[in-house]
């Protein structure tokens, strides 16, 4: 099985040793993704901006977020959760991939209210 990394535009990778994705065959495991670029915005256009970032790893593997499978949410706030499924819901709400949300204490950057992880699968 042919392994392909996927690199983002985080300067963090080489340092902490990640990609942004990882192809495998015809599967793709995006990293978890933070709201790069919304930091400070509500946790609408957070949840927006990660699952936009996610779409562009897919692309450049060679997938789409219409072949996603299955996504995993990490709030800071409970009470997030309506509003990022409404978000969720805006990019997924044909494909309805298998999907978790789980509060989290806190994530790296103090201000992002979402971090998203993604899996999808490249058809043949």
């Amino acid at each position: 099985m042919t392994r392909t990394n996927i690199p983002g535009s985080s300067p963090y990778e080489p340092i902490i040793g990640f990609s942004r994705a990882v192809r495998l065959g015809n599967q793709v495991y995006v990293s978890g993704t933070g709201p790069v670029g919304a930091d400070d915005l509500d946790v609408a256009q957070q949840t927006d901006q990660c699952l936009t970032l996610i779409a562009a790893a897919l692309k450049n593997a060679g997938s789409s977020i219409e072949h996603v499978y299955r996504t995993r949410m990490f709030l800071t706030r409970t009470e997030d959760w309506e509003t990022v499924g409404r978000v969720h819901g805006k990019f997924f709400s044909l494909i309805r991939p298998a999907a978790t949300m789980v509060v989290v204490k806190e994530l790296l950057d103090p201000r992002w209210r979402i971090e998203i992880e993604a899996d999808a699968f490249i058809p043949e």
